[in-house]
């Protein structure tokens, strides 16, 4: 598997590395398969999250012994101050069972505001300079979906390595990248293929990875077979043909009509709804099979999709003329048949 170097951080990672939401819907015997099969691959990258359920604690179990010495493990916490951060810190270490962490990130941060509270007195960040300074992890990052927001951030943070999404319809993040390579951060992908919205996973891999600003890619796994079939990539890249350059255009104008590239353009809304969240909850629920937990995370937001009025404030700020009103009555509409369907 051919390597990358992650920004300043300086560690080593295999181009292709291993998304941790999916595995979630597999089993603890399955997870030891999967962690078998990278090894075989040559994988050594794990990106997981203490948000998503078991996937730590698989992650973990699978990793016991001499096989923790085979990666470089990555976990996220989404808290925001010092006490929730180093709280979350300990269950992830617990949860992974390990004494070290290679990086660390602050998870999902959405905007100045909540920069500022991240970086303030009683921050995250405080939280996870101390661990990094006992040795509990090594490095720091910080991952997000608005590129506005990181361009803004990205001269002044602290954090050594970003994590946005980007794939073949997501290309909002380019110059984000630009920049970040040439301040020597470390840039991992996530949402390769746009929450299970893109078929050929093989091509948008491919994409991904001509671009020489990328350090990692991290798609969602559960299978041992997917390991194998998204690690060919990493073994024999293939540039990007100029037919295929065409077969991509097609699919981003077919597909461009009804899909969030989560930039946030739309917000405020005027009920406080927070839109693009909406359709990833979405997409969990109707792509990735997640459905018990994306229910879960849709119903504990404080406002959802139901709250719409059809004002229609968001729709003249997206900047891809998305039909926002009939999206958000569409996610409801999805939930609201899932609960109907377990009842």
């Amino acid at each position: 598997m051919k390597q990358r170097r992650l920004g300043k951080t300086e560690l080593m990672v295999s181009s292709i590395g291993f998304g941790g939401i999916p595995i979630q819907r597999a089993s603890q015997e399955k997870a030891n398969e999967i962690v078998d099969q990278m090894i075989a691959e040559g994988m050594n990258f794990i990106d997981t999250a203490i948000g998503y359920t078991v996937s730590e604690s698989y992650i973990g179990n699978a990793l016991a012994g001499d096989k923790r010495k085979k990666f470089v493990l990555a976990t996220k916490s989404p808290a925001k101050d010092y006490e929730g951060m180093k709280a979350d810190i300990e269950k992830s270490l617990k949860a992974l069972q390990t004494d070290y962490i290679d990086l660390y990130q602050c998870h999902l941060i959405r905007n100045r505001e909540q920069y500022e509270q991240v970086m303030g007195e009683n921050g995250a960040y405080k939280a996870m300079l101390e661990a990094k300074d006992s040795g509990k992890i090594g490095h720091i990052g910080i991952t997000a979906h608005s590129a506005e927001f990181l361009m803004e951030v990205l001269e002044e943070m602290p954090f050594e390595t970003i994590q946005f999404p980007y794939n073949l319809v997501e290309r909002q993040g380019e110059k984000l990248f630009e920049r970040a390579k040439a301040l020597d951060l470390g840039v991992i992908i996530m949402k390769p293929m746009a929450g299970g919205a893109i078929e050929n996973g093989t091509l948008s891999l491919r994409f991904i990875l001509e671009n020489s600003n990328i350090s990692v890619v991290i798609p969602g796994m559960e299978t041992p077979e997917l390991v194998e079939k998204n690690a060919a990539v990493g073994h024999d890249f293939k540039p990007i043909s100029d037919a295929e350059k065409i077969e991509i255009e097609k699919f981003v104008n077919e597909i461009g009509s009804q899909f969030c590239r989560r930039c946030g353009y739309c917000l405020p809304c005027v009920q406080g709804i927070d839109i693009p969240v909406q359709f990833i909850m979405e997409g969990y629920l109707t792509r990735y099979g997640l459905e018990a937990w994306a229910k879960e995370r849709y119903e504990s937001q404080a406002i959802t999709a139901s709250a719409c009025i059809k004002c229609g404030a968001c729709e003249p700020r997206c900047p891809y003329n998305l039909p926002i009103r009939d999206m958000l009555e569409r996610v409801q509409a999805n939930f609201l048949e899932y609960e109907n369907s377990v009842k």
